[in-house]
């Protein structure tokens, strides 16, 4: 389907690719993978016709429909999230007008005999086909399907686009790929700023999708549910394997350690001859030797071996004294900003030594409960922090607090104790700052370079205590090994907000849900976690894209569409309901809350006493008329799962 043929790429001196060649096929499957800086991102650019190769040709079939994701993007203004949604439908928009226009001129003319007329009624049956087959029909329904599936409520549709940050923005322009439905999907870091849900509804999507798709991604386990074929960048070559990405892991072990013994085999044939050249290079009876062994050694291809990957690096966390049995207890913990409520009454009890994973969709509350715990934000209820807990906090934020004037070197040194002193260099370069790069300025680094520094920081302090909020958004799969390898030996308390199931996987054995401004504590690892929700997460789509019924079925399905509409309708007026009571109740907690400082201090007379006692009395009829509407809601809610 696409040909890359001796593609080279060259900045500077330098050579990013070199001679590259593969095709990619119909229903093709490939995880593009190396080292960050191999040309991953460049690569899908090229085949995406959006950069020119510095030599070399990209061989696309005319017509062909390519989707390309890359990892930043401008985005387009003025629109919400469903009209730029719609984008994805020009075709079919253009289609419906030309429909129209057809409409519009058969009912001004009365010459139904005539050629014209019939050529009129020919070519408005050829668009009315076309845009029936094209789904023209049902592209609302569609548009709704993805949007959902990626994250986002029915209510935000609406919304203009302006008002989402650059990660939901992100998924907006997913969305347009995924409804466009291209020949070829290039997706360059896609889950990035999905959470689990979404990221499995993605993949349910695109492994029933018929056309081709090649994505770059640090998440094992999306590389492993979707690829059944991965091509590696390393060196400027391509290795391509028709493999998934962990089963590649291995094969490509063997065949590095075949390089590795190749290249060994070539320095030795280097020095030997070398070694003849300066021994017999006077000598007038082995001139002829001499200078068959000079042209033969520059016309050697030298090998080249990736050391980096081939070194396994182990690191622990610095032992801290031991934290007391309950390391947090969480008793009612509600909060709110201004009117929205993002945490309900939460209780949440953590033990020494127990390992968590805070999951659920972006916006739930997972961070912000973090917040309340690390005690950053205000909130009621009650938390408890262990005894002798020392807590070490890995921030979305966190490389805004490290000094600027400080080297990278310098940052970690300054924490650094103790034997682990000997392995600074090693650890830097894990974590992707080798040899010089440890000499630069935190002022100069790269955002994602910032957070990598703010984790080694982190490994080099003695904590019981760690909560991580995404700590694998700027490490590559190596990089993410060593820390998750790292964080298995930990002896303390553990707490990973993440979305990454490949890292959470035998890390966590404990989960908590955050969803509807509660949290729901599950037992087990994340792939029991995962295995039950899978069914209430693809309960609707497998609905809505099941197979079409029989004739006689119409009528129950109809019933049912008009159902889930009746459902829908009622559960908005019950939001409604449920969303005054709380303004109410907010206003008289104001009063009552103010009415009682002015009694407490003596100098309210018995007009305020009055009012304080009918707006408390009215306070209490409201959380009950509260209560129950909620709970009217949530039934509603459970009806249309």
């Amino acid at each position: 389907m696409v040909s890359i043929n001796n593609v080279s790429v060259l900045f500077g001196g330098f050579t990013l690719l070199d001679s590259v060649s593969f095709l990619i096929n119909k229903r093709d499957r490939i995880g593009l993978t190396g080292k960050n800086g191999a040309g991953k991102s460049t690569l899908l650019k090229i085949i995406a016709g959006e950069q020119e190769p510095s030599s070399g040709t990209v061989a696309r079939p005319s017509g062909l429909k390519v989707g390309y994701l890359p990892q930043v993007k401008a985005y387009a203004e003025g629109r919400s999230v469903r009209e730029e949604a719609r984008q994805a439908f020009d075709d079919i928009q253009a289609t419906r007008a030309e429909i129209e226009r057809l409409q519009a001129a058969l009912a001004s003319r009365d010459d139904y005999e005539s050629a014209a007329y019939m050529s009129l009624i020919e070519r408005l049956d050829h668009e009315t086909e076309r845009f029936h087959l094209h789904g023209g029909d049902n592209v609302e329904g569609e548009i709704e399907v993805v949007l959902k599936g990626l994250g986002f409520r029915r209510e935000d549709l609406e919304r203009p686009c302006e008002e989402f940050s650059g990660g939901w923005r992100m998924r907006v322009e997913l969305a347009k790929i995924l409804l466009a439905r291209p020949d070829l999907f290039l997706l360059d870091e896609p889950t990035n700023h999905l959470d689990i849900e979404s990221i499995t509804w993605l993949e349910s999507f695109l492994q029933g999708y018929p056309g081709a798709v090649m994505l770059v991604s640090h998440d094992r386990a999306f590389l492993d549910n979707i690829t059944t074929r991965t091509i590696e960048i390393s060196l400027g070559k391509v290795y391509d394997y028709r493999v998934p990405y962990t089963r590649f892991t291995e094969l490509r072990k063997e065949r590095v350690e075949q390089q590795r013994r190749a290249y060994e085999n070539q320095q030795k044939q280097i020095k030997d001859t070398e070694e003849f050249i300066e021994r017999f290079r006077y000598k007038a009876t082995k001139a002829v030797q001499v200078q068959s062994r000079v042209k033969q050694l520059d016309k050697l291809e030298r090998l080249e071996v990736e050391e980096e990957d081939a070194r396994r690096l182990h690191v622990r966390f610095q032992p801290a004294t031991r934290a007391g049995e309950v390391v947090v207890r969480c008793r009612g913990i509600t909060k709110a900003y201004g009117d929205r409520v993002v945490l309900r009454e939460i209780d949440a009890e953590i033990l020494r030594g127990e390992k968590v994973a805070f999951v659920g969709r972006n916006g739930e509350g997972k961070t912000t409960l973090v917040r309340v715990i690390m005690n950053q934000v205000p909130y009621a209820g009650e938390l408890k922090i262990g005894h002798n807990a020392r807590v070490g906090y890995f921030a979305q934020n966190q490389a805004d607090l490290l000094d600027p004037s400080l080297s990278v070197l310098e940052t970690v040194d300054r924490v650094a104790v103790g034997e682990i002193r000997k392995k600074i260099r090693d650890i830097l370069g894990a974590f992707l700052f080798p040899g010089d790069d440890v000499e630069k300025k935190v002022k100069v680094l790269s955002g994602g370079e910032r957070s990598r520094l703010a984790m080694v920081r982190l490994l080099l302090e003695p904590y019981n205590v760690l909560i991580l909020d995404e700590p694998t958004n700027h490490l590559d799969l190596r990089t993410k090994d060593i820390l998750k390898e790292a964080l298995k030996g930990f002896e303390g308390t553990v707490i990973v907000v993440s979305h990454d199931r490949d890292f959470l996987t035998g890390l966590v054995d404990k989960v908590y849900e955050f969803a509807d401004r509660q949290v729901k504590e599950h037992l087990g690892g994340i792939a029991r976690f995962l295995e039950n929700k899978k069914v209430e997460c693809f309960r609707e789509y497998e609905r809505m894209h099941s197979p079409p019924k029989t004739t006689g079925d119409a009528a129950p399905d109809a019933r049912s569409f008009e159902e889930r509409k009746r459902l829908n309708r009622e559960i908005k007026r019950a939001e409604g309901r449920v969303q005054k009571w709380e303004e109410e109740i907010a206003t008289l907690e104001t009063r009552v809350t103010g009415a009682e400082e002015r009694l407490a201090r003596g100098d309210a007379g018995g007009a305020v006493l009055k009012d304080y006692e009918a707006n408390k009395a009215r306070l209490e009829q409201c959380m009950e008329a509260w209560a129950n509407e909620h709970e009217a809601l949530e039934k509603l809610q459970k009806g249309v799962k």
